[in-house]
């Protein structure tokens, strides 16, 4: 009875340290974080994402991929349904990606944000929000290889028809005309050599040349400099025109009324000789005998009508 007793005490014991245990267990792994629910919806292919795969915004932990399956409101999506910690930054304009790690290829879900809204996305755990799930970089680079093969099948049919035997042999006679067009350029090259002989000493007096003509530029700008400066030819030039200017300012204003007053005057006595050589020219002997007495007119005494003297 006493080892049964024991026993059972012994049993008991292992029961409460196996139960402690477990709470412990519980207690450290227990995940206090306070997560809220979204939905993604896309028609593309998520192979490698499995229930459980991280979920990380830009990088960093934020929570988990809860459900994978089919999409009750597109026909033919798949829907994922991921928790997310409360405390990450979820506006409007996050969208998300399925990546996958570099070893491994497990994928996950990242999370980033275009920044065109700072509004965070209402929650309701009833009906999740969607975020958009956008093509990722491997399932871009898978369409893009499909592209790249058509483009290299394409290419590959192209250069076939190229190398067909009627466009080989264009080609060769091209390649042998473009051999004998070189065998000629040698020739013409051979037959110039004597010419390109001369062109050191050609140029060498086109430099002289050139250099003549410096030199002469230089001594015109000289000269110019010299004719420009102040008491230079041109100066005094100017100088000069300047007084003639002056004098024959003070010419017009001075001299020329007194020389148009001589002038009236001389005019004038021309007029009085002109009469007094047609009055001797009608009367010679005035000059000895002078002009005598008038003849008296109308109303005069000694008047006659038939002009003879009373």
């Amino acid at each position: 009875m006493e080892n049964k007793a024991h026993a059972m005490a012994a049993g008991a014991f292992v029961l409460v340290v196996s139960a402690l245990l477990a709470l412990l267990t519980v207690w450290l792994i227990r995940d206090k974080t306070q997560r809220d629910m979204y939905e993604m919806s896309t028609s593309e292919i998520i192979s490698g994402l499995q229930p459980q795969a991280a979920v990380n915004f830009r990088g960093v932990p934020v929570g988990k991929v809860e459900f994978i399956g089919f999409d009750s409101k597109i026909k033919g999506n798949v829907l994922v349904r991921v928790s997310i910690d409360r405390a990450a930054p979820v506006t409007q304009s996050v969208f998300a990606t399925v990546a996958s790690q570099g070893v491994t290829g497990l994928g996950f879900i990242q999370l980033d944000d275009t920044g065109e809204s700072k509004e965070r996305l209402p929650v309701n755990d009833d009906n999740p929000p969607r975020i958009p799930l956008k093509t990722g970089g491997v399932d871009k680079l898978l369409k893009q290889s499909e592209v790249i093969f058509k483009q290299v099948e394409l290419a590959s049919v192209q250069l076939n028809k190229l190398l067909s035997g009627d466009n080989q042999k264009i080609i060769t006679g091209a390649a042998t005309q473009l051999g004998d067009a070189a065998v000629s350029i040698n020739r013409v090259v051979k037959s110039m050599e004597p010419t390109l002989a001369t062109l050191p000493a050609l140029s060498r007096d086109a430099s002289a040349a050139m250099k003549s003509v410096k030199t002469a530029t230089d001594e015109l700008g000289v000269t110019a400099r010299r004719l420009n400066e102040k008491g230079g030819p041109l100066d005094k030039l100017s100088e000069g025109g300047t007084a003639l200017t002056a004098g024959v300012e003070t010419f017009s204003a001075a001299t020329l009324p007194k020389l148009g007053e001589v002038a009236d005057e001389t005019a004038r006595a021309m007029r009085q000789l002109r009469r007094t050589v047609s009055a001797v020219d009608d009367n010679p002997q005035s000059l000895i005998f002078g002009n005598g007495t008038p003849m008296p007119g109308p109303g005069e005494p000694g008047f006659s009508a038939t002009g003879a003297k009373k």
